[in-house]
């Protein structure tokens, strides 16, 4: 079932999620639910606050961003081609290395909203899968990216927040339009002011 995406300025966005256990209500049908919403939305990432849950879940699936490179036949020489499909539950941040580096970010929660957000190279997480598998990896590059972009929701953070103050500034006008539902998107949205 595709689900509304959760506007900007909705309180749920500024939560920090809490972990949940094995048994947590029809968890297996949200995941399911969460991946066909992101397909839907046109998404490579989607956490469980995005979908009003305030718990520490997310999907990405980065695999499709490389194949839309290898379409353009240009991958960039990113690290982590081909990408990755994933779930994380319980995601924990055990490291962040690397330099920083530039790219162009957006997110569902604030359409028509893109920035240039610098971020680490390599984040190494602690994390359990959909069947509660416990890992403790690294990601790298794009996958990298998406993974601290969704990490943030679960923190309570949005990606405007790793923008200056003047920046934010500037867009408050489209970020107010998007909090009271005075924007046209593709996709199902819940906004907090309608």
């Amino acid at each position: 079932m595709i689900l509304p995406i959760v506007a900007y300025g909705h309180p749920v966005l500024r939560k920090v999620a809490m972990d949940i256990t094995p048994g947590f209500p029809n968890l297996e049908k949200l995941i399911a639910d969460m991946w066909e919403t992101m397909y839907a939305s046109n998404g490579v990432g989607l956490a469980a606050p995005q979908v009003n849950k305030d718990i520490r879940l997310f999907v990405i699936d980065t695999e499709q961003i490389f194949r839309s490179m290898e379409e353009d036949e240009e991958d960039g020489g990113y690290p982590d081609a081909p990408g990755m499909k994933g779930v994380f539950i319980n995601a924990h941040v055990v490291e962040l290395e690397g330099k920083e580096w530039p790219y162009n970010e957006g997110c569902l929660s604030i359409p028509r909203i893109r920035e240039d957000i610098k971020r680490q190279a390599t984040v190494t997480l602690q994390y359990r899968d959909e069947k509660f598998d416990s890992h403790i990896r690294s990601f790298t590059g794009i996958t990298a990216r998406v993974i601290l972009h969704e990490y943030d929701h679960i923190e309570g953070k949005l990606f405007i927040d790793h923008i200056s103050p003047l920046k934010r500034k500037l867009m408050k006008g489209k970020l107010t339009d998007i909090s009271k539902g005075n924007i046209k998107v593709d996709y199902k949205m819940l906004f907090p002011e309608k």
